[in-house]
């Protein structure tokens, strides 16, 4: 449910005098709402601006209100952020205690799609158990282990740590792939429950030099690069569009 904060309502006003002069400052509604981790909208209907801010951010210091009220206003009119207020929120909104609470609600108000680990032609719960004796001395826990419900090619495979979950995309369950590619993505997941992200100066690390290192020692790994490339390459090219 939101949470009406009219106390809000003459920063983003202040923001829309200085970002859309001699414009008239349209009716503002800024709320806190419960967004399954850290997300804000802002949207114009009816003449009208709706503004909703994670109630992540209930105790944020009013500078960091302005710096996003910037931040969606120059959104909503497709304009750059100035770098200033970029800095601010995101040196407000990495730090590690409004981190721990961005995790807290995505676990508890988020919900993950799960489908199944058996695809057509690869079987996930068989292939992690595989990977993890070769290459973990099967030390790994195992995640929930899902295909995506939708064929994609801009992630391959996510490892969720708040849910627990490594899901790969259902484009890579084809006979057209070859599995060790799969594997290899299946071990790049993997490698994020071995080597979990660092916070370091309020910023998230995903992909460690200990990560990147022991990445290399997948046997195929130039390969599975090559492969990464074409993938790329087949994502971008042009499509014929029907008559």
């Amino acid at each position: 449910m939101s949470e009406h904060q009219p106390q809000l309502r003459p920063i983003f006003a202040d923001v829309f005098r200085q970002l859309a002069r001699n414009r008239p400052i349209p009716e503002i509604n800024v709320s806190f709402y419960p967004y399954a981790g850290l997300h804000h909208t802002i949207r114009l209907r009816s003449g009208r601006i709706y503004v909703r801010i994670s109630d992540i951010f209930r105790d944020a210091p009013l500078s960091v209100h302005r710096a996003l009220a910037f931040i969606l206003v120059s959104r909503l009119h497709r304009r750059p952020t100035p770098e200033i207020h970029d800095r601010t929120y995101r040196d407000y909104a990495c730090t590690s205690r409004v981190l721990r609470l961005s995790d807290i609600a995505r676990r508890q108000r988020g919900r993950k799609v799960i489908t199944t680990a058996r695809g057509q032609f690869y079987n996930l719960e068989r292939m992690f158990q595989r990977i993890n004796r070769r290459y973990f001395d099967n030390s790994l826990p195992k995640p929930t282990l899902t295909w995506s419900q939708r064929r994609t090619q801009r992630v391959l495979g996510h490892h969720d740590a708040v849910h627990d979950t490594i899901v790969i995309s259902k484009t890579l369950d084809s006979r057209d792939l070859p599995e060790w590619f799969v594997e290899y993505i299946m071990f790049h997941e993997m490698l994020h429950i071995k080597h979990p992200a660092r916070i370091i100066n309020g910023r998230r690390y995903y992909h460690t030099k200990a990560f990147r290192q022991e990445e290399q020692r997948f046997p195929r790994y130039t390969e599975a690069l090559d492969w990464l490339d074409y993938i790329a390459q087949q994502r971008r090219a042009p499509r014929a569009c029907a008559a």
